[in-house]
């Protein structure tokens, strides 16, 4: 548990880092929005204008959906012996997966107010984002902690 905690931990502060520089390069704005877009999709357009306690609400949905996925790899990794031994090739997997969810069914249950139409460099580019600041550290992690079974 306590290397899933601390795997949930980083992996969800090196994404929300990774999202804050990438609006903040193609804004150039505030990437406290990034977390008032997060929180909208519980509170729908008031999210944008309710300040630090909106931010740090999308902070806190942010974590919970980054713990759910941390938690889901680490019971995969643990369970399923080919995986173990997939590697990068899982991390890459993983991140395609976590983006499919998110894009494909949390989005578009949650209120979030407007999305961007998808693009395939918008789409490739968080893929990426997802491979490198979650699904690589979560498979260094969990070799560390997870002894892999013969």
């Amino acid at each position: 548990m306590k290397a899933i905690l601390s795997a949930g931990f980083v992996v969800g502060t090196l994404d929300i880092l990774a999202a804050f520089l990438h609006y903040f390069l193609k804004t150039h704005n505030n990437p406290v929005v990034v977390l008032h877009f997060i929180a909208s999709g519980v509170f729908g357009k008031r999210a944008y204008s309710g300040g630090l306690q909106m931010a740090l609400w999308g902070l806190l949905f942010h974590f919970i959906i980054v713990f759910a996925f941390t938690i889901l790899f680490f019971r995969l990794f643990r369970s399923l012996r080919f995986i173990q031994r997939l590697g990068i090739l899982f991390s890459v997997i993983y991140g395609v997966f976590m983006w499919s969810v998110t894009q494909f069914i949390v989005i578009p249950l949650s209120n979030i107010p407007s999305v961007a139409p998808l693009s395939f460099a918008g789409a490739a580019l968080s893929i990426g984002i997802l491979i490198v600041c979650i699904g690589i550290p979560l498979l260094y992690i969990a070799r560390k902690t997870c002894p892999i079974k013969p």
